[in-house]
């Protein structure tokens, strides 16, 4: 893999930081700004929208731009937007940085997928995405954590000034590691039309479809994990992290995997993963009560979601080459969608009385829709295909008696 991917991975990981980082500090940043907890929450909620609109928005607008000047114009744009957050006293002024921060994280994933794929051999896709999306699932192991504890010590604001100066690094290393045009071949543009036409394909349309539904399962349960951990199993509070970091670690596994399999062995990475992804939550809803089984299944169930996760946006990129400027788009904003519509399911069924339980009850429905989907295709699929003949044998009619 070129060096540089991993440099963009580091930009990944204090993006992810900052999106997911909000949900140990919403207390105190809400007693700070003199909001109630809700408002506060509603933080989280205008990121995630920011980053299903900005994805393919921000790809689009900068699809003139060579790849480091698009890259370099996201990620000064985060760190700054970030620095006015951790400076203002005003939840307006702090909601709109979110706003901006989301469509600056957006961009920059989706050129930066769209890079990576240019820059490797097409049966290395699959890998060159891993490095990006390692970056999101060390956030969760150590990214996460650590914003709560500094938010703990000395405040949110600190939570926002690390993640700036995080960025630093990642601006020097794309001035000096990331080759100017990104990998991608003068003249190569293609008419917005024509990149917009690949969304008329049912593969690229099924894997994102997939894709929203595996991330949205995830991030289902993910959001809710503490008051399962804490309350149905019965673990102490003090836990928590400990328990959302093994899930991350998980995660990073699962990606790992996952990035070298999917270039080789999609379908059958796709199949069984999926399947054991929901006996998973499905046993993780049995068994939730239990500490052991909650503590051996999360990592788990970390390493399976983000290593078929990864491998749909693998396929997703494979999907999409006609469209070279908008494919990241296209694969970030499908998980975006799935990353704002697995928690709004999973409250709604917390609010409907079903009990803490309820989210992972939604993770197993999402991954099984998703089976259901995948393999009605799949099946129609091979129905419309023709069997191939043997080019060394011709087919003899049979004699009419």
């Amino acid at each position: 893999m070129p060096f540089f991917l991993y440099l963009l991975g580091l930009a990944v990981f204090a993006q992810g930081t900052s999106e997911f980082m909000l949900s140990g500090l919403l207390p105190d940043l809400a007693a700070d700004l003199r909001v109630p907890l809700s408002a506060a929450g509603s933080l989280t909620s205008a990121f995630a929208v920011g980053m299903i609109v900005g994805a393919p928005l921000m790809a689009l607008l900068s699809r003139r731009w060579p790849r480091r000047r698009a890259l370099l114009a996201f990620l000064v744009t985060f760190l700054l937007v970030h620095v006015a957050g951790a400076l203002t006293t005003s939840y307006p002024v702090l909601l709109a940085t979110r706003v901006v921060a989301a469509l600056a994280n957006a961009g920059f994933l989706a050129v930066a997928l769209a890079t990576a794929a240019s820059v490797v051999a097409a049966d290395a896709t699959g890998r060159a995405t891993s490095v990006l999306l390692g970056g999101t699932t060390l956030a969760c192991v150590a990214g996460v954590p650590a914003g709560a504890l500094l938010g703990a010590a000395w405040g949110w604001r600190s939570a926002f000034w690390a993640v700036a100066a995080l960025a630093v690094p990642a601006v020097v290393a794309i001035v000096r590691s990331v080759p100017a045009d990104g990998g991608r071949a003068p003249g190569d543009a293609v008419r917005v039309r024509g990149e917009l036409r690949t969304l008329r394909s049912p593969r690229l349309l099924l894997t994102l479809l997939l894709g929203a539904l595996v991330n949205g399962a995830t991030f289902c349960t993910f959001t809710y994990l503490a008051p399962l951990v804490t309350d149905v199993a019965g673990i102490g509070t003090g836990w928590v992290p400990a328990v959302l970091a093994l899930f991350g670690l998980g995660a990073f596994a699962g990606v790992s995997a996952g990035g070298r399999l999917a270039d080789t062995r999609p379908v059958p990475v796709l199949l069984t993963g999926g399947t054991a992804l929901l006996a998973g939550w499905a046993l993780l809803a049995l068994t939730a009560g239990s500490p052991v089984a909650v503590l051996l299944l999360v990592p788990a169930l970390g390493a399976l979601s983000f290593g078929v996760g990864s491998t749909l946006v693998a396929q997703a990129l494979h999907a999409a080459t006609g469209a070279p400027t908008l494919a990241g788009g296209y694969a970030t904003a499908a998980l975006n969608v799935g990353a704002a519509l697995g928690p709004w399911l999973g409250g709604a069924a917390l609010a409907a009385g079903f009990g803490h339980r309820a989210p992972v009850g939604v993770s197993v429905l999402l991954v099984a829709l998703a089976l259901a989907v995948g393999g009605a295709a799949l099946v129609g699929s091979r129905r419309l295909t023709p069997p191939r003949r043997d080019p060394g044998c011709v087919p003899v009619p049979s004699r009419r008696r």
